[in-house]
């Protein structure tokens, strides 16, 4: 099975942790560590940040 390369850096993801709240988790724990909700708010929030940048590069 090849490995699945992640689409999000970890410089990012970790920014994502800290700013949802989870990242003392993450430090503990690594990122198997966090809750099914975590990991759902994380890809939410990348998401909205995206949407942002995409509105911002179109003005």
């Amino acid at each position: 099975m090849a490995k699945r390369r992640g689409i999000m850096s970890e410089q990012f993801k970790t920014e994502l942790a800290k700013e949802l709240g989870f990242y003392e988790t993450v430090q503990k724990e690594g990122w198997g560590g966090i809750r099914s909700r975590d990991a759902g708010n994380m890809v939410k929030r990348a998401i909205e940040i995206a949407q942002q940048q995409l509105a911002n590069n179109r003005q």
